[in-house]
């Protein structure tokens, strides 16, 4: 707690015997009292009854302002005094718990999924300083108690006395201070301690009457004593005080003097106080600000909600401190940097800080609905949401969209703007909801015989129209647009008017019952037509679950917290809205709720009434809103219920409520998410349907794959979906356009139907009928590529366990959907595709020797040829696969023989990627294996790359086919071109070896070559390497079968490797003035270097000195501007 010292005076205090006409907060009469006396009353342990004075006493101290009662009574007898003294001060602990923690009874510590160490919280700190004896020294003077609290040692900390001072007023603390400096937004544990201690040992403490009071008994002697013994008790600290009143008090014109009498702070409150718990609003504020500044680091977002719980906290005491707090907590929100600066880059704010936001604005939603607040409070309240309104930051109610939906005032789809244009709408921000409910009011009759009538009943009500009052039952309804009526709803509980809300909720859900089976029969009695026509329409333009007001999460849990007995039953009352008051009426066993059983079914319960509202609200046809985050809101939303309705267990009743829905939604018509006809921008219906597949498959699985089967369906992305229904005006068309895409969310909603159609195959395993039947659904309604294939996968994975045998049906199914995969991502590109295509392999393989004979022989519509060879055949063809499957050798040659079919089909489409694999699968058959070599002949002048060339001339070597592979080097030599500086060409290899094949092969193969090689190379370093080797053996020493060649060396002064020499010389030649022409001094000495071994080939000529020497003389004269050059060149080569 930020303990600040408040003003000490309240009001101002005088002698009796002042007339009436005293400046406010005069004393106007009184006597003078007495002794300490007696009767701390109220602990006494015998049965005796309550004496009227305690009676009185305490009602008058827990309404009256103790002015009014000593301006309403000439003279006050000081017993009567003592006791209004005494029964003014609190009695419940538990106010002080919630101003004293963030959690009372765990509710937040719960909600926020962590543990809290409940021995921290300074109200649990506060009970065990108490229970260990630290309070000393208590005192209570008037309206004022005070006392110590020893914080005794710890390892780290020495002992600390804490001086402690509380006012209080009707029942409530108003001001609090401590020594201990802390600063918190709530009661440290020494204030704790202190306010406990008169509460459950009130005969322990001292009370006194007001000081004034005994100072009225004093005369002049006794008062200068008092005064004198104060100042030199506390001299250092009031002394300059002192002396200043003193001064002040003396001079007659001061304004001191113009007031009668003088402040008491242990007098009590003054009539014009308000009466309310202190709450340090400074600390409030710097606590928020704070909490934004960290902008969702350090647990600032959970304390930030530990601020909404406890406002939500105050409003169900009816403490009006919550709508204070929420006020300051809203000024900080606005005041919040981030606000412009998103806004000016025009960025969107992070989701947990927009939910924040939107927990703000449903918190005013609550305050302004307060049944019971005064007119000029909420006029107030409209004034400030209207400010805060206006400001060109305030966050938009569904983020950077403008909501585009008629007010919630109006229920739809009637009103005459529902067809309104949609830009003359004003954007909505978070607090236009709030702005729009100031305009309801509680006085309607039916509504108030609903809300405080248990008994509420017409059975002679014959009204069988849309909004009759009352149902064939007699039981009564209430017609409002839907998130309205609920936040009614949510507004009484959160003001602790449970009874009332769950009366309210009761209605509302009845309503929804009868408008649900209302639909139901208009669609069967005009099915026909629509079917006929193909269209439907969207019945509420709103969904309800996803809405800002969450209208179905708030029915479900006033059922479901009624149904648990959760809520506290000691705030319960009833409501006299038409009086303007209401009484509290004190009751047990809130959760039985005897009486209002009446509204249920035979049999039902409050579980069972909250499922079948949280089924009614997730299974009903709305339109996807507009904007990431209302999109990203309906899928939290949606997970949220249903992970609410997972924690209930199903008995009987639950699944036949389940049942009766699921017949309902399938039948519905425009009402129903699952109806036969929806629109195309509905919301799906994945999540819900998987949630209900799994409840409804042990007790009817016919009904619950009916549901999911229906639920698969995704028309957004249809090319052809029903068109909308423009005979009515409220239809959706005419208020969001078709402008697809703007679903945001689609790549989550595509895996929500993914997981329902993997949660289909898996239950289905086994039944042929039906995984035929969920395989059609999904080839008929998954349109993702990436979804199908994890969907084979799964399907494979749940068919072969390793615990049972393989189910083959489901392997056909997973067949089948990866073979729509190879279809779908054959002409596009897919990063996965290579993974695809080997689990594809795989599957074929485990559903047997057909299956990959099957997808060979139509290869061409599953694989492109690279994949077809490199991947598919060669997986077939290899020895693990012909292990794997127990192969015979007529299935053997089967295989090999489609394989060998589809090398040679791939070799002819796409030669350059498939030769080499078609030779090499077809190496076994010799006619096939000619028919791949006679297609990359054909191809080889064409299209087929020297690289690929000399790939497959090195194979036919290896293969021992060296006469072919030379064909195909010279071949790639056709292709070659390098230049005089690819010294590093990754081509040089290939010719090298090319090289040698020829002249291993003979004179006249080299003799050959040895043209190509000219033409192609003009690299001098890559020719003179060649002419070496060549040089060292003979051609043809290894020559084919092995046999030795005892022939000559070659002469160079003859072809072929005269022509070769020519060539290696003039390629220096050329080479050493291109280097020349852009050389630095940097490169000189690799230069020298490079001269040098052109020197080595020019000797290898029979008149080679000569020309070297010709040709340096030339570049001396050429280049003599080089001067350090060839300075360098003489000094080398003279």
């Amino acid at each position: 707690m930020a303990e600040r010292v408040q003003p000490p005076a309240k009001r101002l205090c005088c002698r009796p015997g002042y007339s009436t006409t005293c400046r406010p907060g005069q004393r106007a009469g009184g006597t003078v009292c007495g002794g300490s006396g007696s009767g701390q009353g109220g602990s006494s342990k015998t049965q005796s009854p309550e004496s009227l004075l305690d009676i009185a006493a305490r009602k008058v101290a827990e309404k009256w302002p103790f002015q009014r009662v000593e301006e309403r009574f000439e003279r006050i007898p000081e017993p009567v005094q003592r006791r209004i003294v005494y029964w003014s001060f609190p009695r419940s602990e538990r106010e002080i718990c919630m101003y004293s923690s963030f959690n009372t009874g765990g509710e937040e510590s719960a909600s926020s999924g962590e543990s809290v160490d409940e021995t921290r919280l300074p109200f649990r700190r506060g009970i065990a300083l108490l229970e260990s004896g630290c309070v000393d020294n208590v005192l209570q003077v008037g309206f004022h108690l005070s006392g110590t609290v020893t914080e005794p040692a710890t390892s780290s900390e020495p002992e600390m006395v804490c001086s402690v001072a509380i006012s209080f007023d009707r029942c409530k603390i108003t001001s609090v201070t401590c020594g201990c400096g802390n600063k918190d937004i709530f009661y440290c544990a020494h204030v704790v301690a202190l306010s406990l201690y008169r509460v459950r040992r009130p005969e322990q403490v001292k009370l006194h009457l007001p000081i004034s009071e005994t100072l009225f008994q004093m005369n002049r002697d006794q008062l200068q004593k008092f005064v004198q013994y104060l100042i030199t008790v506390h001299h250092t600290e009031v002394l300059p005080t002192a002396q200043k009143l003193a001064d002040e008090i003396l001079s007659q014109n001061s304004e001191i003097n113009q007031v009668h009498g003088a402040p008491d702070p242990t007098a009590g409150a003054s009539v014009d106080d308000e009466n309310c718990w202190h709450l340090d609003e400074e600390q409030v504020q710097e606590q928020v600000k704070l909490f934004l500044s960290q902008g969702g680091y350090h647990g600032s977002g959970k304390q930030l909600n530990l601020l909404f719980s406890k406002v939500r906290e105050m409003l169900k005491m009816r403490d009006s401190n919550g709508a204070r707090m929420l006020t300051l907590i809203t000024e900080q929100f606005m005041a919040d940097p981030r606000l412009a600066l998103w806004r000016q880059q025009g960025t969107t704010m992070t989701d947990k800080y927009r939910q924040l936001w939107d927990e703000l604005g449903a918190l005013w939603m609550c305050i302004v609905l307060n049944p019971h607040c005064k007119p000029e409070q909420k006029a107030a309240w409209l004034r400030q949401l209207k400010k805060w309104n206006s400001v060109d930051v305030c966050p938009l109610e569904d983020g950077n969209h403008g909501n585009e939906l008629p007010n919630l005032t109006n229920a739809l789809p009637q009103g005459a703007h529902g067809n309104q244009d949609l830009g003359t709408r004003p954007h909505r921000t978070v607090f236009t909801r709030a702005i729009e409910a100031c305009d309801l009011h509680w006085q309607d009759s039916h509504l108030q015989h609903i809300i405080n009538d248990d008994l509420y009943t017409n059975y002679c009500y014959h009204d069988n129209t849309e909004n009759s009052l009352f149902d064939s039952r007699g039981w009564p309804l209430w017609h409002e647009h839907v998130p309205t009526a609920c936040a009614r709803v949510d507004a009484l509980r959160s003001h602790g008017y449970p009874r009332e809300a769950l009366r309210l909720a009761i209605a509302i859900v009845n309503t929804l019952r009868r408008q649900q089976q209302k639909q139901l029969e208009l669609f069967r009695n005009h099915k026909k037509d629509l079917l006929h026509k193909g269209v439907t329409s969207i019945t509420n333009l709103e969904g309800w679950v996803g809405h800002p007001l969450d209208p179905i999460g708030t029915l479900f849990s006033t059922l479901m917290e009624t149904g648990r007995g959760d809520e506290d039953g000691s705030q319960g009352g009833f409501l006299d809205f038409s009086a303007g008051t209401m009484s509290s009426s004190k009751h047990s066993e809130l959760h039985l709720f005897p009486s209002m059983r009446r509204f249920l079914e035979e049999g039902e319960s409050y579980l069972a009434l909250a499922v079948e509202t949280a089924l009614m609200g997730l299974g009903q046809q709305r339109i996807m809103p507009d904007g990431l985050y209302a999109q990203e809101k309906v899928c939290r939303n949606e997970e949220h219920l249903i992970a609410k309705l997972q924690e209930v267990d199903l008995d009987d009743t639950l699944v036949k409520i389940f049942r009766k829905q699921a017949v309902f939604l399938l039948e519905g018509g425009p009402y129903s998410g699952l109806g036969e006809l929806i629109y195309r921008e509905s919301v799906p219906m994945h999540t819900f349907a998987k949630y209900l597949f799994t409840c409804l498959l042990p007790h009817d699985a016919e009904l619950a794959y009916k549901i999911a089967l229906r639920a698969m369906r995704l028309p957004v992305l249809e090319s052809t979906a029903p068109s909308g229904d423009m005979s009515r005006p409220h239809h959706i068309v005419s208020v969001v356009p078709n402008r697809y895409p703007r679903w945001f969310t689609l790549s989550h909603i595509e895996s929500q139907q993914c997981e329902l159609a993997s949660t289909m195959l898996t239950a289905a395993k086994g039944d042929t009928r039906r995984l035929e039947t969920v395989l059609e659904s999904i080839q008929k309604n998954i349109h993702s590529s990436s979804h199908i294939f994890k969907l084979a996968q799964d399907a494979f994975k749940i068919a072969t366990l390793m615990d049972s045998l393989p189910d083959i049906t489901l392997l056909k199914v997973s067949l089948e959907l990866g073979l729509q995969v190879m279809r779908m991502t054959l002409s596009t590109l897919n990063w996965r595709r290579r993974e695809m295509v080997r689990w594809l392999v795989t599957c074929a393989t485990e559903v047997g020797v057909y299956a990959l004979d099957s997808i060979m022989q139509s290869w061409f519509t599953l694989f492109t040829p690279t994949e077809a060879t490199s991947i598919v055949a060669t997986t077939v063809m290899s020895n693990s696969t012909i292990v794997r499957l127990h192969l015979d050798c007529h299935q053997q040659e089967n295989l090999a023989s489609s394989a060998r079919t589809l090398a040679l089909q791939c070799a002819m489409k796409d030669p350059q990627n498939c030769a080499l694999s078609a030779l090499t699968l077809c190496e076994k058959d010799h006619i096939a294996f000619e028919t791949a070599y006679q297609i990359v002949l054909d191809a080889a002048t064409t299209g087929m790359s020297y690289t690929q060339l000399f790939t497959i001339a090195r194979y036919m070597e290896h293969r021992g086919y060296p006469m072919r592979a030379y064909k195909l080097a010279t071949l790639a030599m056709a292709h070659l071109n390098l230049s005089y500086n690819q010294d590093t060409h990754p081509a040089i290899n290939d010719v090298l070896w090319a090289c040698a094949l020829s002249h291993s092969l003979g004179k006249n193969e080299l003799a050959a070559i040895i043209p190509l090689v000219v033409k192609s190379v003009k690299c001098a370093t890559v020719l003179s390497d060649i002419l070496r080797r060549c040089t060292l053996t003979t051609p043809g020493m290894v020559a084919l079968h092995s046999r030795r060649n005892s022939g000559k060396l070659m002469s160079l002064d003859k072809a072929p490797l005269r022509q070769l020499l020519d060539a290696t010389i003039g390629a220096y030649i050329n080479t050493t003035h291109s280097r020349l022409t852009h050389i630095s001094p940097r490169h000189y000495s690799e230069f020298i270097e490079f001269l040098s071994k052109a020197r080595e080939t020019f000797l290898m000529a029979h008149d080679g000195h000569i020309q070297f020497t010709q040709f340096i003389d030339n570049l001396k004269q050429i280049y003599k501007g080089k001067k350090k050059l060839m300075m360098l060149v003489r000094e080398r080569f003279g």
